[in-house]
């Protein structure tokens, strides 16, 4: 089995801080700076980034904020080959080109075919990919080859069945997650430890929603340990698996980074109480969250209508949990102002290409049906 020989905690760079919310390619550079300095002095080493990321850049990112200013031996990098960008067996290598042009990382300490369910394992087959990932390892330009994967358990199988040259796999895992019928992490988690093969956790804190808890579902956790935060809850979920040996988390504030980096410097696993309480937090969460979104993002690139389908769901979700006697609520004004700059909900063709690229597998068209009904 591939051992990581780093601390458990790698800085996901798909959620970095902005100077424009409205922008995702608006990264603010300086703090970038300063977090990956901290992350880095405190002795953490692995960073994940990926072709998309931050409106294709994250990995320009990773060059200007990483390899420009540190040796290459002081960190990992990890990035990915997502399938809706190769169309033919020569754009692999030219996106990998790019990829090393961009981070100007000379390697890649792990590389990923990027999202694999059961449409993009059959391209990614179709293509190559899994031959060409061991020939770029066999060149020295990958150490180690995987990938991250958002379909079912018994697809899973049959990959690491077939692809035995595999070393790691990429899965989200967390506590509300991990029993659900949609996403099936425990599962998934269980083919990869009978394949004995080593797991890295993404959305260990589901796109943030376990980090800002309402009430009914923090009250316990506060109980049992006043002083933690609840993403920290969910981070130690994830890392206490057996079989999970990184867990990404996507930091965008040194408050974010210091809880983190403290928490996975003396790690404690959970016990069997606190998993009992985490199962109580995620039944209230899922009693009051309408559409369980990450905010990823994956669904508005190839959106025709620039839909900001994200953002949408969030304020769906925020005025669903006002008191209905209420009546007005702040989401509404911010509703109309985001659909007034952007795409509006209602001009949706159901064309379904948000759907395909879900990680969660939403019905994201009835959902933005039921936004727009909600605030019209």
């Amino acid at each position: 089995m591939l051992e990581f020989n780093q601390k458990k905690l790698g800085f996901g760079l798909m959620r970095l801080p902005l100077t424009d919310p409205s922008d995702d390619s608006s990264v603010n550079l300086h703090a970038v700076c300063d977090l990956i300095d901290r992350f880095l002095g405190k002795g953490f080493t692995y960073f994940d980034t990926a072709w998309m990321y931050h409106n294709f850049c994250s990995e320009d990112i990773a060059g200007s904020c990483l390899s420009d200013r540190y040796p290459r031996d002081s960190f990992t990098l990890a990035t990915k080959l997502h399938r809706n960008y190769i169309h033919k067996v020569e754009d692999r290598d030219s996106i990998f080109s790019e990829q090393l042009r961009k981070t100007r990382a000379e390697y890649f300490d792990y590389y990923l075919l990027h999202g694999i369910e059961s449409v993009s394992y059959e391209k990614y087959s179709r293509l190559d990919c899994f031959n060409w990932l061991l020939k770029k390892k066999a060149s020295g330009y990958i150490k180690h080859a995987g990938f991250s994967f958002h379909g079912t358990p018994e697809l899973l199988d049959h990959i690491l069945t077939e692809h035995p040259e595999i070393e790691f796999v990429q899965l989200q895992i967390n506590y509300l997650d991990w029993d659900s019928p949609w996403i099936r992490s425990r599962e998934c988690y269980e083919v990869a430890v009978r394949h004995d093969i080593p797991v890295v956790v993404m959305e260990p804190v589901k796109g943030g929603t376990l980090a800002d808890l309402l009430q009914n579902a923090l009250a316990a956790l506060k109980k049992a340990a006043p002083s933690a935060s609840a993403a920290s809850w969910a981070i130690r979920f994830a890392a206490s698996l057996p079989n999970v040996k990184m867990v990404l988390s996507g930091m965008n504030s040194l408050e974010q980074l210091e809880d983190n980096t403290a928490l996975m410097d003396h790690f404690q696993p959970i016990s069997e109480e606190e998993l009992l309480l985490l199962t109580e937090a995620a039944s209230e969460i899922r009693r009051q969250t309408a559409i369980p979104c990450t905010g990823c993002s994956y669904c508005t690139s190839g959106c025709p209508k620039k839909i900001p389908i994200p953002k949408i769901f969030s304020l769906y979700n925020e005025d669903m949990r006002e008191a209905e006697a209420k009546g007005w609520s702040a989401t509404s004004i911010s509703y109309r102002s985001i659909t007034a700059d952007n795409g509006n909900p209602q001009n949706c063709i159901g064309c379904g290409q948000c759907e395909k690229v879900c990680p969660q597998h939403l019905p994201v068209i009835r959902n933005l049906k039921e936004a727009a009904a909600h605030f019209s």
